[in-house]
């Protein structure tokens, strides 16, 4: 049974919230108890936010021709690899290695933000972020989602909207 999100305040905690802070964004911060045993990060932020799942958005990193590329899309679906290196102007894209990820953002598997990266890498938000005013993505660590208009999204990360998601 999935716990009761709990709202937080805006500021301080993580680099993504911070990096929030500091650029005057509107934002919300929304965090739930994380149970390991969970087959899908994703999922379970969706099911504990009582969020659907083409609102809330995992941020997955690829190696897009030997370049590091985080790709953002909602977790209903899955990323189409293809359409990303398309969209990223490279030719082919493979998921990272996940210690390369993990030591590139600065963040944990499961919780790696779009946000406050240690290197701002190349970021490819899914165009279906822009049907919906906002949507959630990690804020920096598992039980911890950050809510905010897919535009703010963008022009915090650099981040171009393209059809990179199947369902």
């Amino acid at each position: 049974m999935a716990k009761k999100p709990k709202k937080q305040s805006q500021s301080g905690g993580t680099p993504a919230t911070v990096a929030l802070t500091a650029a005057g964004t509107e934002f919300s911060v929304h965090s739930y108890e994380h149970d390991p045993a969970s087959a899908s990060y994703g999922e379970e932020a969706a099911e504990a936010l009582g969020v659907s799942p083409d609102r809330v958005f995992k941020t997955l990193v690829a190696d897009v021709d030997g370049r590091l590329t985080v790709a953002v899309v909602p977790v209903a679906g899955s990323l189409d690899l293809k359409a990303l290196a398309t969209a990223a102007g490279g030719k082919r894209a493979t998921m990272a290695d996940p210690a390369a990820a993990e030591r590139t953002t600065g963040y944990v598997r499961g919780g790696i933000s779009p946000l406050g990266q240690r290197k701002r890498l190349p970021t490819v938000l899914d165009a279906s972020a822009r049907s919906h005013p906002t949507i959630c993505v990690s804020a920096g660590r598992r039980g911890l989602e950050v809510e905010l208009s897919p535009t703010d999204l963008a022009t915090l990360t650099d981040a171009i909207f393209a059809p990179i998601a199947r369902n």
